[in-house]
């Protein structure tokens, strides 16, 4: 048996245990949140606590603070801090400071180290998940990581590289973030819990959830914060995902079988506010609709327009992304992009990831995706779907991220742990920077002045 083979036979058993352990225990984790404040907190606040929690008034952003990028090194557990303007790599944060810590208690509690464990095989392809996403405070104060395999979303102090406040999510992993508009709140999915957290920035406190299907995965503010756009993707660790036994099944009794196995996926517009689920696709129904059933209804990273009417999913297994009318609800058109793969089995896709990463331009003419198995980044054009790839810089790209001014995309490549800055308007790589093992989700933001200046002389790697 090959290497390869081996890990991915291991990884079938793991899937098996893992998909018994959460029937048993329905998911995973308390039904009640545990934030912790401080170190010597272990108090959870009542249901009706969290839910009358009031939003700390916004404190003044900082007279001196520093413009920045975060790029997240999944499976090293390190941010590395990136000059907005220059693109200089000015220092890092350590997202684990706790690790002996947390790990000791996970190690003491045979049901938290066998998914702690379990992440590593299936989703980490072999490394535990300890950087996942990340967003400062308006003030460049606090850095608010979300780490999957710790289960849990932390507010680190930048300025002393202390966690300042710890949230742990239900279930066992904790997944994509957003943060609201006016920075006050940010949305962590907890992928086994099957529930967003709404969380107090400044605290770290719950102050509402939402429901969501299996695997809660991206979370999107409306530009005005009265919405979130959500999906969940369902069981993407799962080895059973063979075409072939697909369509034999899908010939002789006119159902893919397997499809099932993938656990709920959804995608449902949230009022922000209420928790109020305002909108649920019935995707699979709207793709049958368009001439396209046979395409996965997991919608992976999502892009939209600036009026918030026509998004870009992508889905699981598919090389490019689909067009979708919010506002009538229907599928407009498929952007069908290069596989470059060599006939790669799609069960092996990382993570049923074919495409992972797509972000769009200000002026809503051109769309950035990361072609992740195939190891390019494509510039399409929103009214046309011409494309020109970018071949040859790196592997594995794994998150974009348009940057706030809107003329640049920030590409992630976390097989060549670098990042790219291209230009939307000429299509170039304006810049290129090496950052840690496996970077996947880049995020603006600001950190203080003074922090800048004390990494001085700090050797970077």
């Amino acid at each position: 048996m090959t290497p390869a083979a081996s890990l991915n036979f291991r990884r079938s058993l793991l899937a098996s245990a893992l998909t018994l352990a959460l029937a048993a225990c329905g998911g995973g984790g308390s039904s009640t949140p545990t934030p912790v404040t401080g170190a010597a907190s272990s108090e959870a606040p009542t249901a009706n606590v969290a839910e009358e929690a009031q939003t700390p008034e916004l404190p003044e952003p900082a007279a001196k603070a520093r413009d920045v990028i975060f790029v997240g090194n999944n499976w090293e557990g390190m941010v590395d801090v990136i000059d907005r303007d220059s693109y200089a790599r000015l220092g890092r944060i350590n997202g684990i400071p706790d690790q002996q810590e947390r790990e000791a208690a996970i190690a003491s509690n045979p049901e938290d180290l066998l998914f702690f464990q379990g992440i590593r095989l299936l989703i980490g392809e072999g490394n535990h998940q300890y950087v996942d996403d990340m967003y400062s405070s308006n003030d460049g104060r606090l850095l608010i990581v979300s780490r999957p395999s710790y289960a849990d979303v932390v507010g680190i102090d930048i300025a002393s590289g202390e966690i300042e406040w710890r949230f742990e999510v239900d279930g066992y992993r904790s997944d994509h973030m957003a943060v609201s508009p006016d920075g006050t709140q940010v949305a962590v999915s907890a992928s086994t819990g099957n529930v967003v957290h709404i969380l107090d920035v400044e605290t770290g406190a719950e102050l509402k959830r939402f429901p969501s299907g299996d695997s809660p995965h991206e979370n999107i503010y409306s530009k005005d914060g009265d919405r979130i756009y959500h999906a969940s993707i369902g069981t993407v660790y799962t080895p059973l995902d063979s075409k072939l036994i697909g369509d034999l099944t899908d010939a002789l009794l006119g159902q893919n079988l397997l499809d099932a196995t993938k656990g709920e996926r959804v995608f449902q517009v949230v009022d922000a506010d209420s928790m109020d689920i305002i909108k649920k696709l019935d995707l699979a129904a709207d793709l049958e609709a368009a001439g396209y059933g046979d395409l996965s209804t997991a919608v992976r990273p999502m892009a939209h327009t600036a009026d918030d009417r026509y998004f870009y999913f992508q889905l699981s297994f598919l090389h490019g992304f689909i067009e979708y009318d919010l506002e009538e609800e229907k599928v407009l058109r498929l952007a069908e992009l290069p596989d470059l793969t060599n006939g790669l089995p799609r069960e092996l896709y990382v993570n049923d990831s074919a495409h992972h990463g797509i972000a769009l331009s200000a002026d809503d003419k051109t769309l950035c995706v990361a072609g992740t198995m195939s190891d390019y980044v494509a510039l399409v054009d929103r009214q046309t779907f011409e494309y020109t790839l970018k071949e040859g810089v790196g592997e594995k790209p794994y998150w974009v991220t348009t940057s706030k001014d809107g003329e640049h995309c920030y590409v992630s490549w976390s097989g060549t742990d670098q990042m790219s800055i291209f230009n939307y308007a000429s299509g170039q790589e304006v810049a290129r920077v090496d950052v840690g093992d496996h970077p996947q989700r880049i995020r603006e933001g600001r950190v203080p002045e003074a922090w800048v200046e004390d990494q001085g002389s700090m050797f970077l790697p």
